[in-house]
């Protein structure tokens, strides 16, 4: 009996040295962009743009200056923040007020067509954070910044103003 005794304690002590991995469902490749104010709201932040092992992307918004109950819509839009009517790439979840924070899994585009971290850091493209998503509020911009190749053009360089979204 002491034997067996033995053996489950020298067992249970093996199990507790073994190490508990974390295994991160991300393959450590990310970018990040800053959203600056685009009305009189005093709002701003970033956009994390994270690669997924799975070839998805974790699409983050973390914004400044928020607050209350509102949700606001985000959107990825074509051209970067001054291309007037730009079509929307793709509807992300909204910005929670009282968090400032959005996350969204990316896997297709809003003409579903599919889309990787690689693609989207190429893509000429901006994010939009509005006050909201119906009525005359749905054309205020609080806060936005371009992505992929639009941060990188000539034309990002100083401040760019903020077009009219084509929010429909």
């Amino acid at each position: 009996m002491k034997k067996l005794i033995s053996f489950f304690s020298l067992v249970l002590f093996l199990m507790g040295c073994q190490k508990n991995e974390v295994v991160s469902e991300f393959t450590g490749n990310e970018t990040k962009y800053a959203l600056v104010q685009a009305s009189n709201y005093s709002i701003n932040g970033t956009v994390t743009l994270k690669e997924r092992k799975d070839g998805s992307t974790t699409v983050s918004v973390e914004l400044e200056g928020t607050q209350g109950e509102a949700k606001f819509p985000v959107h990825l839009h074509l051209g970067d923040v001054s291309t007037p009517k730009a079509d929307i790439a793709a509807i992300l979840n909204p910005v929670a007020a009282a968090q400032g924070k959005s996350e969204t899994v990316l896997t297709k585009l809003a003409d579903e067509s599919s889309v990787n971290y690689q693609q989207l850091i190429s893509l000429n493209a901006c994010i939009k954070i509005h006050l909201s998503d119906t009525g005359a509020e749905r054309d205020i911009v609080l806060a936005g910044g371009n992505i992929g190749k639009s941060a990188t053009s000539a034309s990002s360089t100083g401040r760019v103003g903020f077009a009219e979204c084509k929010s429909e």
